[in-house]
């Protein structure tokens, strides 16, 4: 017992040393210490999100569980605990969650199929338009006059544009939780998303400038719209093209997984910034780059570790050699590019759902007005997705509308887009900030329950 109270009076020691030193290390550099204090919150922040899993074992998708969590920590303060403001507003926690919600999207390109997104090419461009219009009328022409009468044509018209996004990176991290992320109808929400997110911007741009100038041609439309689509069918057409050779080439100075590893992260971050560049969101950059790299083989990077493979594991044994080949092919089948960038999701993309759970104040519904508003728009913003789901053809309409539904980081940029235009007033943005929570919150269970259904009927 002394021996043991000896090891916890010198940890304590220990601890107050650290403690007054990393006081003088505040004291000299600001700079460092919010580095540093980005490195204990990114942690805390990992560990809240993996103890948050344990909404896994009530049937619910793990993102809403992480989603919650950033909630729980962010509202701290309304307990007169405010340790965690600062990471609110760190420009290194800041830039981890959008990288993390870039390499979500990425994955979910690298592990969707092509030739399936083609096959729901029409319903998923039916769902999109279906899911951006509906929305966008009953947010201009019904929502804002009914509800928030007395304001500018441009405040309802910022009102329904927000109403048309679409929080992809949400929906698609419940398909993968639950393992359904080749399935007819996540397919289908893929397609739609990114469909909906060029129709999105082209309606923020054209609202802003109507905002802005208070009209806008129709060359601009024209001009926006086919920036978008040059960028997407560009990035898929020449991207199929530049990764093989880039891997052949780069294969030449190392064949080993880090080059490997290397290629699919440059991809991903390079298509990123060129959709940034031209005007697009990066999310539809990296989810372009995960499609291209999903059809290239990396043969260059096989062959020689296959080679060597054989070699040792059939040895001098030749009545074994074909069993053994066939084992080694299996196993170099399986660390395919979604095994390899894997570990890179689990650091990344929780602290993404974190950091936006954060974000939210829930201290918004303390008012009244601004609640009942917000509940009775939330319906209706709900509805104006959901029924995009009778275009989805012989699917569960049910999941592609529930789907479409969450407007999550999506919805919060074109409303503060509108604030900075000075056409979205401190009501109108709060009444936006908890649609865009209660859709982010409501979605994954209802979805989750959806999906366990249609799999427990076989449909």
């Amino acid at each position: 017992m002394p021996n043991n109270k000896f090891a916890h009076s010198r940890i304590f020691v220990g601890l107050a040393l650290i403690f007054i030193a990393g006081s003088e290390v505040w004291a000299a550099s600001p700079e460092a210490a919010t580095a540093a204090n980005a490195f204990l919150w990114v942690a805390i922040m990992l560990l809240l999100a993996k103890i948050s899993g344990l909404i896994e074992k009530i049937g619910q998708a793990a993102v809403l569980g992480e989603l919650l969590m950033g909630v729980l920590i962010g509202n701290l303060y309304l307990l007169g605990i405010d340790v965690i403001e600062p990471a609110k507003s760190n420009e290194i926690i800041i830039f981890l969650a959008e990288l993390g919600v870039v390499i979500l999207l990425f994955q979910i390109g690298l592990e969707s199929d092509i030739a399936a997104m083609r096959k729901v090419g029409v319903p998923a461009l039916l769902v999109a338009v279906i899911g951006v219009v509906a929305p966008f009328a009953l947010g201009t022409y019904v929502i804002g006059p009914w509800l928030l009468p007395g304001l500018s044509a441009n405040s309802y018209l910022f009102l329904g544009a927000t109403l048309t996004a679409t929080s992809v990176g949400i929906t698609a991290r419940v398909f993968r939780d639950l393992n359904v992320l080749h399935s007819h109808e996540a397919q289908i929400v893929l397609g739609a998303a990114v469909i909906d997110d060029v129709l999105g911007l082209i309606i923020l741009a054209v609202v802003s400038a109507v905002a802005t100038t208070g009209e806008v041609g129709i060359l601009d439309i024209g001009w926006i719209t086919l920036k978008a689509l040059l960028f997407l069918v560009g990035a898929l057409v020449i991207g199929q093209r530049v990764a093989p050779l880039a891997s052949h080439w780069l294969s030449k100075i190392h064949t080993g997984s880090g080059m490997k590893f290397s290629i699919l992260i440059a991809f991903c971050l390079i298509f990123a910034w060129l959709a940034h560049l031209i005007g697009l969101a990066p999310i539809i950059g990296a989810f372009a780059a995960g499609l291209v790299l999903d059809e290239v083989q990396f043969r260059d990077f096989a062959e020689p570790e296959l080679i060597a493979d054989i070699r040792r594991v059939a040895g001098n044994n030749e009545s074994d050699t074909a069993q053994r080949v066939r084992e080694t092919l299996a196993r170099h089948e399986k660390h395919n590019l979604e095994v390899l960038i894997e570990p890179v999701g689990h650091f990344f993309v929780p602290l993404f759902f974190i950091f936006t759970g954060m974000q939210v104040k829930v201290d918004v519904f303390f008012n009244l007005h601004v609640l009942v508003l917000a509940v009775v728009i939330t319906a209706i913003a709900l509805a104006g997705k959901i029924v995009a789901g009778i275009a989805a053809g012989p699917v569960n309409k049910w999941i592609v509308g529930w789907g479409m539904a969450p407007r999550g980081e999506v919805g919060l940029i074109f409303a503060v887009t509108g604030k900075a235009l000075g056409v979205v007033s401190d009501e109108i943005f709060s009444v936006i900030v908890a649609v865009v929570i209660l859709t982010t919150l409501i979605t994954p269970p209802i979805l989750t329950v959806l999906i366990r259904r249609a799999a427990k009927h076989g449909r």
